[in-house]
């Protein structure tokens, strides 16, 4: 059964009469549903009533109407209100525009605006490149998507997409420093797509491109970074390949393997599969095995889309053909992103001795977590509930930070690798243990390495 989360956070504004098991009824009425208590308030009181504000986690909805439910069942109780407190937090949206420059007088204005502004515009058209230096080119991003690969949401649109994308925004500002802006597109058209990121460039430093679904987003991005002189960074693939890399060379360390010794096996060979494979064999890897929905990508598959010809031309060196359970029997490391439970306990007991799992599908796993521990060295997932979580925001806010900051032109592969090693370099060697081979989230030096490494190799 699904845990309490706070991302099924609610408030019950709640009346009760006045008594000295008031409060203790609510806690453990709330409780024996399998809520967890967060917060309780008193917001009003009279000789008679109390009103009190419960906070709780639930399971999902269901289970936040069953404790609204089992509140109002109480003697003397009334639920006035319920709050679903996630809701409570996007309205209105996540972000705001903010001057930097204060406009007190008609000084400033004359400054800020006209009549002064025109000598900074001529100085641009006098050479564009003053943008980046006299505009918020320097350090605004543009988190493009056009919202049909929604973490695992698929095909939502655009509009629906605009949360995430908020939130990712966020997630530069407080991480990084860096303003980043939602630019959710109404278009699924590859040609389409490029041209509006062409098109709106001049004002931005960098492109983060975002849940857009594969194969488009490999020429979206390919197209881009060779067109435009800006960044473009995809961080469903560049991101999840990157933590991925930094994860897996602090498990090594863990078991005291190298990473060219060892029989990988990715399972999911989408965007982020397929920069994962990329991304690991520029740092060393010499035996990878892709596997899709039909087993492993050999010699003899049937491929049908320009990547996997690449996977089909670029891995799989022992010419393995089968399943992926036949293909992880017998190998050191297991990667996925793919699809839920598509592994059991036992197929990691035919892994070799000191297996590392990846399984990184979410919110369910490629595996139980629970039965990969009881025969993997180190097990990682894509959950924040379980130890060694792989998250993207350990990478893209120091990457952009470092590369706004290098006014780089361009990202490749070198450059990633550089990440990986700083975020991997965040956890001293004598600290890493099988349950913390990825630094925390909220570690600030994160993204400060991060950085500092990529802007070393930028410039």
């Amino acid at each position: 059964m699904a845990v309490p989360s706070p991302g099924y956070s609610i408030t019950l504004c709640v009346e009760t009469a006045v008594g000295r098991t008031s409060t203790s009824d609510l806690v453990a009425s709330a409780a024996a549903t399998g809520a967890a208590i967060t917060a309780l308030d008193v917001v009003e009181s009279t000789p008679h009533t109390v009103m009190i504000d419960v906070s709780a986690d639930t399971r999902d909805v269901a289970h936040a109407d069953e404790v609204a439910a089992a509140l109002g069942a109480l003697d003397g109780v009334e639920v006035h209100k319920v709050s679903d407190r996630t809701f409570l937090l996007h309205l209105g949206g996540k972000l705001e525009s903010t001057p930097k420059v204060p406009l007190r007088n008609r000084d400033d204005l004359s400054r800020a605006y006209t009549p002064g502004v025109a000598r900074v515009c001529m100085a641009i058209a006098e050479n564009k490149a003053d943008a980046r230096r006299l505009t918020i080119k320097r350090n605004t991003v543009a988190v493009v998507t056009d919202g049909t690969a929604v973490l695992g949401l698929g095909d939502i649109g655009p509009e629906a997409a605009m949360p995430v994308m908020e939130g990712k925004a966020v997630l530069f500002k407080q991480f990084a420093g860096v303003d980043a802006w939602p630019v959710a597109l109404d278009t699924k058209d590859t040609e389409e797509i490029i041209s509006i990121c062409k098109a709106i460039a001049p004002a931005y430093g960098g492109i983060n491109l975002e849940d857009i679904s594969a194969p488009r987003c490999f020429e979206i991005e390919a197209r881009l970074r060779e067109e435009l002189d800006i960044p473009v960074f995809h961080d469903d693939q560049h991101g999840t390949g990157i933590v991925t890399l930094a994860a897996l060379k602090n498990a090594l360390k863990v078991v005291g393997r190298k990473l060219e010794d060892q029989r990988i096996v990715v399972s999911g060979v989408g965007a982020a599969g397929n920069a994962i494979i990329r991304l690991l064999q520029v740092a060393g890897a010499k035996n990878i095995i892709a596997c899709g929905r039909n087993g492993a990508i050999g010699p003899n598959s049937t491929v049908d889309t320009e990547h996997k010809v690449w996977l089909q031309a670029n891995t799989n060196p022992e010419g393995f053909e089968g399943t992926l359970k036949e293909a992880v029997a017998g190998s050191d490391v297991f990667i996925g992103v793919s699809a839920p439970n598509v592994l059991d306990g036992a197929d990691i007991q035919a892994m070799n001795k000191d297996a590392l799992v990846f399984a990184m599908a979410n919110p369910d796993p490629e595996v139980d977590p629970a039965e990969a521990l009881k025969y993997a060295a180190v097990v990682a997932t894509g959950r924040s509930d379980y130890p060694n979580q792989i998250n993207n925001v350990l990478a893209f806010p120091g990457i952009f930070r470092g590369l706004l900051d290098a006014e780089a032109t361009d990202i490749d592969e070198n450059i990633m690798v550089a990440a990986a090693d700083a975020i991997a370099s965040c956890i001293p060697e004598e600290e890493l243990h099988p349950g913390y081979v990825v630094p925390s989230v909220f570690d600030p030096e994160v993204a400060k390495k991060v950085a500092e490494a990529v802007a070393a190799v930028s410039s």
